[in-house]
C-alpha cells in the first residue's frame, strides 16, 4: 500500500524550488504519495509550526511526517505542542539537525519512536546507502543492524544496551534545564555536528560533563562533525570523565552524503566486537504496509 507523506516547515524554509521539486520526485519515486506537493513561500511562526504538526498527527490519510530541512527555530514551537494530540494518533515523524528539538521530545512525551532521517532537501540526489536506510526504517527495520554496511571505528570497546537518543550536538545542548530536556539515563547516545569550531564542541560537550547529563548513559557514537576529527571529539570527552562505557566513531550519522535512519527511542545493543548497533526492541508507530 503507498504511504501518504506530509511536509513540514518546522525550522527554515527551503530557498531554492528546484532541490524542493526534486525531493518530491525522488519521494515519489520510492512509492511515496506527498498530500502537499507545493513549495512553501512563507515561514511560519513558532504557534503555525506547532499547528502544522498538529494537523498532520491528527489527519488519518497521513502515515509519515517528513520535515523539509532544517536550520534553527523547531524547538520555539515546543510551548505550542500538543503532546497529547500527538501521542492518540500514532505515525511517523522524521528529520534530522534541528529536528532533534522535537524528535527527542516526541519520543519521550509520546513513547513513539521517531526518525533521525533524510528530510526533503537531502533527497534530491541521494546516495543509494541513504535511501536504503531510509526504506528499511519506513518498513520497520526488517534489517536491525543499523550499522551495516558502514564503517566503524572503536574507541572504547565493550557492550551495551540501552535507548537510541541524540541527535545534533548544538541543539540538544540548547534544551538543557529547559522543560524539553532530554533525559540521557540507560541511553545510547549519539552525536553529531556541522560546521561547528573545536572550541565550540569543547563548549558544548563540557556544558553537558557540568551538568552531568552524561550519568547514565550507556554508550556513545560520535556521527561526523564536518570540520572536526572523530578523535578530537573523543579526546574533549576522555580529558575530563572516565570513560566507562563502549565509544565508536560512525561518519555515517551527521550531515554527510551516506546517512543511516536511526530510530529515536528504540531499545538497541552496542557490540563493538561485531561492529553492530542492533534494535532489540522498538515501540513503532508503523505506516501502513
Amino acid at each position: 500500500m503507498m504511504l501518504n507523506v506530509f511536509i513540514i516547515t518546522p525550522s527554515y524554509l527551503m530557498q531554492k524550488k528546484r532541490p524542493f521539486t526534486q525531493g518530491i520526485a525522488q519521494l515519489s519515486k520510492l512509492g511515496f504519495n506527498v498530500i502537499n506537493p507545493e513549495f512553501p513561500k512563507v515561514l511560519p511562526s513558532p504557534r503555525e509550526k506547532a499547528d502544522q504538526i498538529h494537523r498532520a498527527f491528527a489527519d488519518p490519510d497521513i502515515d509519515i511526517i517528513l520535515a523539509q530541512r532544517g536550520g534553527y527555530s523547531a524547538m520555539k514551537s515546543l510551548p505550542f505542542i500538543d503532546f497529547d494530540l500527538i501521542k492518540n494518533h500514532p505515525k511517523i515523524i522524521a528529520g534530522f539537525s534541528d529536528l532533534c528539538a522535537l524528535l527527542n521530545p516526541i519520543n519521550e512525551r509520546t513513547g513513539f519512536v521517531t526518525l533521525h532521517a533524510p528530510m526533503v532537501i537531502n533527497l534530491d540526489t541521494p546516495s543509494p546507502f541513504t535511501v536504503n536506510s531510509f526504506m528499511n526504517a519506513v518498513k520497520s527495520y526488517p534489517e536491525k543492524d543499523l550499522l551495516k554496511d558502514a564503517p566503524v571505528t572503536v574507541y572504547n570497546s565493550g557492550i551495551a544496551t540501552g535507548i537510541l537518543k541524540g541527535g545534533n550536538l548544538i541543539t540538544i545542548t540548547a534544551l538543557i534545564h529547559t522543560d524539553w530536556d532530554v533525559t540521557m539515563d540507560n541511553s545510547i547516545l549519539f552525536l553529531e555536528d556541522v560546521d561547528e569550531k573545536l572550541h565550540q564542541v569543547d563548549r558544548y560537550l563540557t556544558q553537558w560533563i557540568l551538568a552531568g547529563k552524561f550519568k547514565g548513559v550507556k554508550a556513545v557514537i560520535l556521527g561526523d562533525f564536518r570540520g572536526i576529527k572523530s578523535g578530537q571529539v573523543y579526546d574533549i570527552l576522555a580529558s575530563q570523565m572516565e570513560l566507562n562505557f563502549p565509544v565508536i566513531h560512525c561518519p555515517y550519522v551527521g550531515h554527510v552524503e551516506n546517512k543511516i535512519t536511526m530510530p529515536v527511542g528504540a531499545e538497541v545493543e552496542l557490540n563493538t566486537d561485531t561492529r553492530q548497533l542492533v534494535i532489540k526492541q522498538i515501540s513503532f508507530p508503523g505506516a501502513k504496509q
